[in-house]
């Protein structure tokens, strides 16, 4: 019992030991019964068995058959035995219709059908055609591949590298080692060129993908990616992996950016970098577009204006920036920066916040727009809306309109103020040296005597106040005709302490180049309304007539424009 267990166990061993050297099928590979190549014809053939006992000599216009590929050359080797041939001279390799194989030399196996073509080879399908010194071209996979340098071209493209493969089934071609890419190709004048290590590129389709270091030059446009998409027949390319896409002095980074070479358009998406080093400033954002033609750009998404031509770096936040340029191919080329909306900007030495602003470069000129406010040092501006020029990007002056206010923080319960129509401040190496404020002109301003010591408050109306600046205090202050009282510092009227209009915007003010981020809003009912200029209405004569009861109109008025009203009751008729 125990001698046949033993001797079914190693029966059972033997089988599982033949099972597992079985030869492996190979299923990727194509397998036929009619592998034998025929000679369809030879101006001669014949044996030499001094030279060669294995092989027959043909001669003369040789034509060899295998599943209808056709081969032609001057003369072959053909090895019946082995299903093989070697071809010599004029050799040619036509597949269907659509596939030509030409060369000096070439070697086809019949059992692996594996053709090696060799010198001067040319292949040829449909519109491409791939130039080599050598490549081996394997049918089963209908796959051709050289290692010796080639060059393919199509209608619109010409691509060299060291090691490369073609297939034309799928038109897919795969380029390794040193390759470039022109477009168009050759006679036309090149417009786009790239370079890469390694890139796929289908000749139906006309896309390159590149999966290496890669540069892409148009123009003055250069693109480095480590992995995207050249679409050459529309010039148009989509990077990822933190492309970068340079023009001239700017510098466009982003996780994924789309070029169009053709319209010139450049977007960017996900952590935006863009960096103009020509006028010294970056954006930051999630979103960034720009026009290489208009030199129109624009960033949104957490978007962020610095400014970094002066030695303390400004920080602009805005939901959205818009940069338009003018006059872009003259000599008088300026642009004009749009920013809405919860607009907030810091530098160490000025902030400030707003609902919108526009920065002229023209004038260098930046106007806020609803609910401006600019702080420096102890100092508070703010009026309905705010113009601010600068020199070479300093602070030159500062015009307030409506509603203006200036307020200086001498400690947490004083304040000098001026409150007027106009406003108007002017600096000296960014420092304010001159206040100017008419039209229904308030002060509240605290003296103080030659020990430094607060003396009091005065509270005096004008037409007109001019406040001279030096290192930050007031030194002198100039008015016209002038009324107003001044009250010792333990006696001033809590109602006069303040302007009617003061505020102290300290929660709004952004602390720090991160805090531009952070939006506050001024506190409900401390919001500025902005003073409206009504206009005369406008109305129909025959609105006019209908008001007047049927009373005509005088013969020497113009028939055509409205009456004037004549009475204060006909004044509010008409404006309803």
């Amino acid at each position: 019992m125990r001698k046949s267990t033993i001797i079914c166990f190693l029966l059972f061993s033997a089988l599982a030991l033949a099972w597992a050297l079985r030869p492996v099928a190979q299923p990727n590979r194509k397998t036929t019964n009619d592998d034998q190549i025929h000679l369809i014809h030879s101006d001669k053939l014949y044996f030499d068995q001094r030279i060669n006992s294995k092989a027959q000599f043909l001669v003369g216009n040789v034509c060899l058959e295998h599943q209808g590929t056709l081969m032609y050359c001057d003369s072959a080797l053909y090895y019946k035995d082995n299903k093989s041939f070697d071809a010599f001279g004029n050799v040619r390799m036509v597949q269907g219709d659509t596939l030509s194989l030409t060369g000096d030399m070439l070697y086809y196996n019949g059992v692996d059908q594996l053709a090696r073509v060799r010198h001067n080879v040319v292949m040829k399908h449909r519109k491409t055609t791939l130039y080599t010194d050598s490549l081996d071209y394997d049918r089963v996979y209908d796959l051709g591949y050289f290692f010796e340098g080639g060059r393919l071209l199509d209608d619109d493209n010409e691509l060299t590298s060291y090691w490369g493969q073609y297939s034309p089934t799928t038109r897919e071609a795969e380029f390794n080692m040193n390759v470039k890419l022109v477009n168009p190709a050759p006679p036309k004048t090149a417009k786009s060129t790239l370079l890469s290590d390694t890139l796929f590129y289908n000749t139906r389709t006309g896309v390159a993908h590149v999966v290496g270091p890669s540069n892409i030059d148009h123009g003055n446009t250069h693109i480095y990616t480590e992995n995207g998409y050249y679409h050459s027949n529309e010039d148009y390319s989509y990077l990822l992996n933190r492309s970068i896409l340079t023009n001239v002095a700017k510098k466009l980074i982003g996780d994924s950016i789309h070029h169009d070479a053709v319209t010139h358009v450049s977007q960017a998406f996900g952590h935006i970098d863009y960096e103009d080093r020509e006028n010294r400033n970056k954006f930051y954002g999630h979103y960034a577009l720009y026009n290489d033609s208009t030199g129109y750009s624009m960033a949104t998404d957490s978007a962020v204006c610095i400014d970094y031509s002066q030695q303390d770096t400004g920080y602009v936040h805005a939901d959205t920036f818009k940069i338009f340029t003018y006059n872009i191919d003259t000599d008088s080329v300026y642009r004009v920066l749009h920013a809405y909306h919860h607009v907030r900007a810091y530098r160490v030495d000025l902030q400030g916040v707003c609902d919108s602003l526009v920065y002229d470069g023209k004038d260098s000129c930046a106007t806020m727009y609803k609910d401006p406010i600019i702080w420096q040092n102890e100092q508070q501006i703010l009026g309905e809306y705010i113009k601010a020029w600068t020199n070479d990007s300093t602070l030159d002056s500062v015009y307030v309109v409506n509603q203006a206010l200036l307020a200086e923080r001498i400690d947490s319960a004083h304040y000098n103020q001026v409150a007027s129509k106009e406003m108007h401040s002017y600096f000296r190496n960014g420092e304010v040296y001159l206040n100017e404020a008419a039209q229904n002109v308030y002060l509240n301003y605290h003296p103080y005597d030659s020990d430094s010591l607060m003396i009091g408050m005065v509270h005096a109306e004008s037409t007109m106040l001019r406040m001279f600046m030096e290192q930050k205090k007031v030194q002198r202050i100039w008015m016209p005709a002038t009324t107003g009282e001044m009250f010792p510092i333990d006696q001033i009227p809590p109602t006069t302490r303040f302007l009617e209009n003061f505020a102290w915007f300290d929660y709004v003010r952004p602390q720090n180049k991160d805090d531009i981020f952070q939006w506050r809003p001024k506190s409900k009912g401390t919001e500025l309304k902005t003073t409206v200029l009504h206009a005369a209405p406008q109305q129909k004569l025959s609105d006019v007539k209908k008001k007047r009861k049927g009373k005509s109109v005088p013969a020497e008025q113009n028939p055509e424009e409205p009456a004037a009203p004549t009475t204060r009751t006909e004044q509010e008729a008409l404006a309803e």
